[in-house]
């Protein structure tokens, strides 16, 4: 990574690099005691205006952006010169009604994972309504998310045990053992030209979504090739929830007809590039919570729960876009996955009350969120499969972190 490049790295990003990893100490009754109650309480009224605004603001740049082209034929009330003037204007409304819409629905997204962790409102019917309308939408499969984002969070960061986020191995890439491995082994495998990489991730920021929807892409390798979020009978479910699963896929098809009668002029200008930028804000800001050089993947002789649930990172995602428009999803993961059915809308505070227990292992890392990606989508490559705690490794074979030697030493035998 070249001299300016790194001057991008956050300064606690380059902390953690300097310092050999030592597990958390911590216990997950300090975490807990150190937060209000007041801050885990639903606040139905609250969360309901969420919803509201977010919906009123999706039909409000429905609204605008019907007016984008008739505007464009007036010239804009004449006040512009026909030719490359109207065209300039009218591309650069229709971006930015792209663009905000993108994230308004990235905010639907984030509103129905709440409602699938029931953090929203007292009743388990309606956050599931909720839920999968805002889910439905954007042609998520609710339920079937539903069911293997909890087991996400049961086993965060567990290489046997996770669903989502799944390290690729040595051996996936068909590497010689690392006491063999020359530079050449790791070069066929991985040098790339830096366009070539770039249409790689833009692949997985297009339809890495969809790749793990239909595929468990980078999920768990416990399910046979060919695994699914829409087969009622996946292995990802358990028999009692097959039937939801069922429900998720009607209520998929019938917006599917919702667009079809629409027809193709309308989806094309008005759905198609915001939903493919929703995914990708999808991809982005949870590949960008699991996956880091400095962050461990345990495996089961060093995994608990809190160590899995400290295993994410805060960033500042897309600044004030990110706070407003995405619930606080990318600033607030880590509060998250120590208090899941707290409202999202709580989370800063909650953050502010567990960084003093946490100390050096509360994570976050200011380094500007798209070079992040850059980052972590060139770095992080894969893991050893003989390491208990596992940091990714590059292009060179290299793990940029450690695990502390006199941990490995002293640490209690199983």
């Amino acid at each position: 990574m070249g001299i300016g490049l790194r001057n991008l790295n956050g300064p606690e990003y380059e902390a953690r690099l300097r310092k050999p990893f030592i597990p958390p100490t911590v216990s997950l009754k300090d975490v807990h005691a150190a937060v209000p109650k007041k801050l885990l309480q639903k606040d139905p009224l609250k969360a309901t205006s969420y919803i509201l605004r977010d919906i009123a603001l999706s039909a409000l740049l429905f609204k605008c952006g019907s007016c984008i082209n008739p505007w464009a034929e007036s010239a804009f009330g004449g006040n512009l010169n026909p030719g490359w003037q109207v065209w300039l204007v009218k591309n650069s409304l229709w971006t930015t009604y792209w663009w905000i819409q993108s994230l308004v629905w990235a905010g639907f997204f984030c509103l129905g994972h709440d409602a699938g962790h029931g953090s929203l409102f007292n009743s388990p019917i309606l956050n599931n309504a909720v839920g999968f309308v805002l889910h439905t939408t954007l042609l998520i499969p609710y339920f079937a998310w539903r069911a293997t984002h909890h087991g996400h969070h049961k086993a965060t960061s567990s290489i046997e045990r996770d669903e989502s986020y799944v390290p690729y191995t040595r051996s996936d890439y068909k590497l010689p053992p690392k006491e063999q491995a020359r530079k050449f082994d790791y070069a066929e495998v991985f040098e790339e030209t830096p366009i070539y990489t770039l249409s790689k991730m833009l692949i997985m920021q297009g339809f890495g979504w969809w790749m793990y929807l239909t595929q468990n892409t980078m999920g768990s390798k416990a399910y046979p090739p060919g695994t699914n979020h829409f087969n009622p009978n996946s292995p990802l479910f358990k028999p009692s929830q097959r039937n939801a699963i069922i429900v998720t896929n009607i209520g998929l098809g019938c917006m599917v007809g919702i667009l079809c009668w629409l027809g193709p002029g309308f989806v094309a200008r008005y759905y198609l590039v915001p939903y493919l930028l929703t995914n990708h804000w999808i991809v982005m800001l949870t590949y960008l919570q699991h996956s880091d050089p400095t962050i461990p993947h345990y495996r089961k002789n060093e995994w608990t729960f809190l160590r899995g649930a400290a295993a994410t990172v805060d960033r500042p995602l897309l600044g004030w876009m990110g706070r407003f428009f995405l619930h606080n999803v990318g600033h607030d993961h880590v509060a998250h996955h120590f208090f899941i059915s707290a409202p999202f809308f709580n989370g800063p505070e909650i953050t502010k009350a567990i960084k003093p227990v946490l100390k050096d292992d509360y994570n976050y890392d200011s380094t500007p969120s798209f070079y992040a990606l850059w980052r972590s989508f060139t770095q992080c490559l894969f893991i050893e499969e003989d390491e208990d705690i596992a940091f990714y490794k590059n292009r060179q074979g290299e793990s940029l972190r450690v695990v502390d030697e006199e941990y490995k030493k002293n640490k209690p035998v199983n």
